[in-house]
């Protein structure tokens, strides 16, 4: 079972979607007590960093997912801005993130892009795992993902970084501590390669 923090922010439907196609069961939590018994969990995210914590902060669910994943080790997925939240703090704001990675989100250099649209960084790039892990299992030649974003998740751990993705210089697309992985691309969107990513997480 799948359970999916719905704060407001991300689409939900998206990875129901993909969940119902590799028959998966999902659930969807808008209170603590619908994260009650979790066993993995999604946390997606898109727009601005303090606008997706505030949303978060303001659920009501913020000490149990402390609880389910720092206490009880639940495994948890952050995608896009999801995955920044989990880092300790964002150049992109002022708020605390959910220090649930030792990690700083950071801003891309735009002299280093040579892109003629440089920022965000939007659409299909290689995804390198660095770690031999079960999340990219099936993933680990030639992996092309959808990126949308200006941040980026600087791990201060280098142990932690999972897959790195070239723009600009190399960065940490994927990030992985303990039971908590961070993804900054859209599996959602990434077609057969998403799928095969959300699977593998059902199956960790």
């Amino acid at each position: 079972m799948i359970t999916i923090i719905d704060y407001g922010v991300g689409n939900i439907n998206a990875f129901v979607n993909v969940y119902k196609r590799v028959d998966v069961p999902v659930k969807i939590a808008k209170t603590k007590d619908d994260l009650e018994g979790a066993e993995k969990l999604i946390l997606p995210g898109v727009g601005h960093f303090d606008h997706a914590m505030t949303q978060l902060n303001n659920s009501g669910m913020r000490d149990k997912l402390d609880e389910l994943v720092l206490g009880q080790k639940v495994p948890v997925i952050g995608i896009c801005v999801g995955m920044q939240m989990m880092a300790n703090n964002s150049d992109e704001g002022k708020l605390d993130g959910l220090k649930w990675i030792d990690a700083t989100v950071k801003k891309f250099d735009e002299t280093k892009i040579h892109q003629v649209t440089r920022l965000p960084h939007m659409g299909w790039n290689d995804v390198k795992p660095v770690k031999d892990i079960e999340l990219f299992k099936g993933l680990e030649n030639n992996s092309i993902f959808y990126f949308l974003h200006t941040y980026y998740f600087h791990c201060n751990n280098q142990e932690d970084i999972m897959a790195i993705t070239d723009y600009g210089g190399e960065f940490a697309s994927a990030a992985h501590h303990e039971n908590k992985y961070g993804i900054q691309f859209h599996p959602e969107k990434s077609h057969h390669y998403g799928e095969i990513l959300l699977h593998n997480f059902a199956k960790l």
